[in-house]
């Protein structure tokens, strides 16, 4: 008797894989249209916006945008080598490197679209608390089931396809759907 039992379970697990797996779909669509599009990746754009705040050195460029020291200064040489970022001694101490927006920088920047996660941000911020903590509850917890909760990870939505090691035009010549906002 404990077959029905049993199928409802698969089910849902199934329903909640589909879900994760729409999920993983939309950043990475996403991640897509914005490589294509403007010739970014997510993590460029990223450090691109938190550079825009003015100019710093790599490692507090980490730590504002949460990724790895190396990760900012593999970032950081790539746009660098695009002419979007310019490095610079400091005046005040010498052995400090600064990286700041070049004009090409800032005019890219300014082009680009919203960052997936700020979209999210703000429609998450319109919830109710109680409702934001069941999520946040959920999903840590799916994390733990995926053995994923003690993986380091940013506050950044982006494919692991195009995450950054590509420069434009490296990614698949795809057709992209538009993006459909309202989150339907």
């Amino acid at each position: 008797m404990s077959e029905p039992s049993e199928k409802v379970h698969d089910d849902l697990g199934e329903a909640v894989l589909i879900a994760m797996r729409r999920l993983m779909r939309a950043v990475d669509l996403h991640s897509k249209r914005l490589m294509l599009s403007h010739g970014l990746t997510g993590p460029q754009l990223l450090v691109l916006k938190a550079l825009d705040g003015g100019a710093c050195a790599v490692g507090e460029l980490a730590r504002k945008v949460r990724l790895s020291q190396p990760t900012a200064a593999e970032i950081l040489a790539r746009l660098q080598r695009r002419g979007l970022v310019v490095r610079s001694r400091s005046h005040s101490d010498r052995r400090c490197v600064l990286n700041r927006l070049s004009a090409s920088g800032a005019r890219k920047l300014r082009e680009a679209p919203p960052l997936l996660q700020e979209a999210f941000t703000a429609r998450f911020a319109g919830l109710a608390q109680d409702e934001q903590q069941r999520l946040l509850t959920s999903l840590q917890r799916l994390a733990e089931l995926m053995d994923a909760e003690t993986l380091d990870a940013a506050p950044l939505l982006s494919s692991g396809g195009v995450v950054d090691g590509a420069e434009p035009g490296a990614t698949e010549e795809a057709v992209v759907p538009p993006v459909i906002e309202g989150g339907h």
